[in-house]
């Protein structure tokens, strides 16, 4: 058979699955079943496409080529809106709300993210301790070299820059072009100037009424308008969740990740454990925990699909504010902050377990005290101190890895396996951002309780 029959078949079968969940959505099968149906049917398509063609054959990555219409379009469509959503959400929260909570609700939030990446930074060095992971006998190919370099590269351009200057570019010298999306610091340049305008219009209330009056009204009128647009687009997740897995399955180098698969086990044992402790810590201010992973599925498996803490956020506030009864405040704020500070999966499991893994190549028992406290502290600082330069897991491990005087390279080997662990550390990232928008809430008293225990309207 051809190869563009064969993608044309593709097409077909991808098609039919697309109008089969599209007609469950007319017999009013749930939502979060539908996107779970999505991720299910990606992955079984996904997996018979590799089985039958190959992960590298030429009519899998024609087909996937046709198939990021779906997949990469919806993500394209969700990032498309973030920037404005959390322009408006931020500015309007603030100009309906009382000024003198922000920046109790920002210490709260901040507080909450860095302390539960120690956390998570503690288990991911016990939990490679406790598989006892060595980076002794792994080889280094050329795509890996090629990576470590690259990485390294631009490593050393951020240790080149003082701590004091990382932290000052997220203050926005020219916060439209920050609104475009483009430089390492967007997304918190935007929180920046957004918080400045609200405070700014209420600052008028009492000399210009007027002025204040119809700025508000005509910040909230933009307000309805961008939420009309997330609603549009979160109506589409089922198919990108479609598309996004049948690709990520499709292409995976499975005998890569089998040279790994203690590695790979190892992670996803400390991704759960993580996870676990954001229900623990729900359950400790007296919420439900099963409340929150029923409302919170969505977003978490979107980010577990897309691998975009990013584009996961419109679904991150939507799921805060309408089904877990967190004020619109709270829930940008935690979301948008989640993004690029205190990533549990990305800058605070993975760092630890890789530098347990390398620590004792230099003579360095992992399991000593010294050690251990001195990585969960140096995981969390570093988290948040390359909010502003990005660079995801890999640059939080070559940060931490430098910062504990240990060699680099691991974070090299590893790239192989990426995609399939960085599935588990995104949906973590959000969990933790949503776990934080919750707790800061209620500790301030703003959540609605009766919001959060109702049953889920779909």
């Amino acid at each position: 058979m051809s190869t563009n029959i064969s993608v044309i078949i593709n097409i077909i079968l991808m098609s039919a699955i697309i109008f089969g969940i599209a007609f469950l959505k007319k017999k009013r099968v749930s939502f979060t079943v539908r996107v779970l149906l999505s991720m299910a049917l990606g992955i079984v398509f996904g997996a018979v496409l590799q089985l039958y063609h190959g992960a590298s054959s030429e009519v899998v990555k024609q087909s996937n080529t046709w198939f990021s219409i779906v997949g990469t379009g919806y993500v394209r469509l969700l990032r498309m809106i973030v920037i404005p959503l959390i322009f408006i959400s931020i500015t309007s929260a603030i100009i309906n709300q009382n000024s003198k909570n922000l920046g109790k609700m920002a210490t709260q939030i901040i507080a909450i993210l860095l302390i539960t990446t120690a956390i998570s930074a503690l288990v991911g060095a016990s939990t490679a301790n406790m598989f006892k992971l060595n980076a002794e006998g792994l080889e280094i190919g050329e795509k890996e070299q090629k990576a470590v370099e690259n990485t390294e590269i631009r490593f050393e351009d951020f240790k080149s820059r003082p701590i004091q200057d990382q932290i000052v570019e997220i203050i926005p010298t020219n916060p439209f072009y920050s609104m475009t999306g483009q430089g390492s610091s967007s997304t918190l340049s935007v929180v920046v100037f957004a918080a400045f305008i609200g405070i700014a219009a209420i600052g008028i209330r009492k000399s210009k009424p007027e002025s204040a009056q119809s700025f508000a009204k005509f910040i909230n009128m933009l307000h309805d308008v961008v939420m009309r647009m997330v609603t549009m687009i979160l109506r589409l997740t089922p198919y990108g969740v479609l598309a996004l897995m049948t690709k990520m399955v499709s292409t995976s180098n499975f005998n890569e990740i089998l040279k790994l698969i203690n590695f790979v086990i190892a992670s996803y044992v400390a991704l759960a454990i993580v996870f676990i402790i954001h229900l623990l810590i729900i359950a400790m201010f007296k919420l439900n925990p099963i409340t929150y992973v029923i409302k919170a599925a969505t977003p978490l498996m979107f980010a577990f699909t897309s691998r975009s803490s990013a584009g996961t956020l419109p679904l991150n506030v939507d799921a805060q504010v309408e089904k877990l009864g967190v004020s619109q405040g709270h829930a940008n704020l935690a979301a948008s902050l989640g993004t690029s500070i205190g990533q549990n999966g990305c800058a605070g499991v993975y760092p630890a377990m890789l530098a347990v893994m390398i620590a004792p190549m230099v003579g360095i028992n992992p399991l000593a005290p010294a050690f251990l406290i001195k990585l969960i502290i140096v995981t969390a600082l570093s988290s948040f101190g390359i909010a502003g330069v990005g660079g995801g897991a890999t640059f939080a491990a070559l940060t931490v890895l430098s910062a504990m005087g240990l060699p680099v390279g691991l974070a090299g080997l590893l790239i192989a396996i990426e995609p399939l662990i960085d599935m588990a550390r995104t949906m973590v990232n959000v969990s933790d951002s949503m776990v934080a928008g919750i707790v800061s809430s209620k500790l301030m008293g703003e959540l609605n309780t009766d919001v959060y225990n109702s049953k889920i309207q779909y």
